[in-house]
């Protein structure tokens, strides 16, 4: 009888077991926001804080896959608001490299300044760069000094096809990036939405990129659309107003994709 009893214990408690597996949670990826933690609460940051609600600091990281260690690339800077995250991300044995375009200097002396207070927390007492570096060149021929890892860029990919710039500047600007990458590396590109079709004419007027354009430069470059991330999804935004427009601007619909250049 106590074998009976027995069997039918283990019966039903490997049935249970089976049916608590098929129940559980998928695993938790290793790219989330909680790993970033340390970077976006770095003290460097503080005036970065107030933009994050909307930026999504953690989930960008997350998405980017960003690792210790890594050699990244922060493509068109601005401000310096990604500069800052990566360079906590990375860790002291990663490398940044922050690139801000001649040709956005020119167009307001502003960007240089904004270059050299994003860098400097990051110097050693000599005031010489440690992990993160500046660059400044013009926009197709940055010179990053060693292949990258990861290049991010952030609501600046629509510049590329701006009528101030000679034509097929953006074409030679992203077969810069595919090689500027190690074999197997990862572009990570968010800009605003513009409607279906609105071609360049919609970055000049807009400060918006058609994706559609957009991607067939990108995989005639050579690169894989890999994934798009919803995290910058805001479905009321039109598409049809300029970025700067009071009404809508810091909430357009945004789209974030992670591109690979095979290896």
């Amino acid at each position: 009888m106590r074998v009976h009893i027995f069997a039918a214990a283990f019966f039903a408690s490997t049935a249970l077991a089976a049916c608590s597996g098929a129940n559980e949670a998928p695993a938790e990826s290793e790219y989330n926001a909680r790993k970033y933690m340390q970077a976006i609460n770095d003290i460097a940051r503080l005036d970065d804080q107030e933009a994050d609600e909307a930026r999504q600091p953690g989930e960008l990281l997350a998405f980017a896959q960003i690792d210790r260690g890594d050699v990244v690339g922060d493509f068109v800077m601005g401000g310096g608001y990604v500069t800052r995250l990566l360079a906590t991300a990375v860790g002291a044995d990663g490398k940044v490299y922050a690139f801000q375009p001649e040709e956005f200097i020119a167009f307001s002396p502003d960007y240089a300044g904004l270059q050299d207070a994003a860098v400097a927390p990051y110097a050693n007492d000599e005031g010489e760069p440690v992990h993160v570096y500046p660059l400044r060149a013009p926009l197709a021929q940055p010179g990053w000094p060693e292949p990258l890892d990861t290049i991010i860029t952030v609501m600046n990919f629509h510049d590329l096809y701006l009528t101030d710039f000679s034509e097929g500047t953006a074409q030679q600007t992203i077969a810069m990036l595919y090689d500027a990458l190690k074999p197997g590396g990862s572009l990570v590109v968010v800009d605003h939405y513009a409607v279906e079709g609105a071609g360049a004419e919609a970055a000049n007027t807009l400060h918006r990129m058609d994706t559609d354009l957009a991607l067939q430069d990108l995989t005639t470059a050579g690169f894989v659309l890999e994934e798009e991330s919803a995290i910058y999804s805001r479905p009321s935004d039109p598409r049809t107003a300029n970025v700067f427009d009071d009404a809508i601007r810091g909430q357009t619909d945004q789209f974030a994709w992670r591109l690979r250049k095979p290896g």
